[in-house]
């Protein structure tokens, strides 16, 4: 199938959000061991929050006060349920940083979505297979070929990588 939407243009944009993905998630997997998985997990949705403030920065939207009330009550929510506010003890250093990966991958998928957002009509499996492809590229240098994988362990992988990360992703794409 001929894709007529394809561009240079519209796969670099794809390949810097394939970027900011595999930043983002080695980002947010750091945040796990330094806070812990709910914390890092709850923190990690103010994605949609950075999603607005882009748009209405860099891209001109419009909010009106009763989206901002609204926003900022959501985000009261999120910052009380992810612990921020330490009522007994102290946040060490290790746990600060955990929190500020993990606004950094948030961020980092707000520009992957709204990259994501100018890619037009082009088919999300040429975006899926741009961005995975850029993942492969980034990550190979840390993967460790020379240790065996248990063939059952193929078979979850390919499980995981076919039904919960390529069909998700190309959903999520279109």
């Amino acid at each position: 199938l001929t894709d007529r939407t394809l561009s240079a243009s519209r796969l670099a944009l794809a390949a810097l959000g394939g970027v900011c993905m595999v930043l983002s998630w080695t980002a947010f997997f750091a945040g796990f061991g330094m806070t812990s998985i709910a914390t890092t997990t709850i923190v990690y949705h103010v994605q949609p929050f950075f999603v607005v403030l882009i748009g209405v920065v860099f891209l001109k939207e419009r909010i009106s006060p009763d989206q901002i009330l609204w926003m900022l009550g959501a985000f009261l929510g999120v910052v009380l349920a992810s612990g921020l506010v330490v009522t007994h003890g102290h946040a060490d250093a290790k746990w600060a940083l955990g929190i500020a990966l993990t606004l950094g991958a948030a961020l980092l998928y707000a520009v992957a979505t709204i990259l994501a957002k100018g890619l037009g009509q082009q088919r999300a499996e040429i975006t899926v297979l741009c961005q995975t492809l850029v993942g492969v590229v980034l990550l190979a240098p840390f993967a460790d070929i020379g240790h065996p994988i248990a063939p059952a362990s193929w078979g979850w992988l390919a499980g995981i990588g076919v039904l919960h990360t390529g069909i998700a992703y190309v959903l999520m794409n279109s």
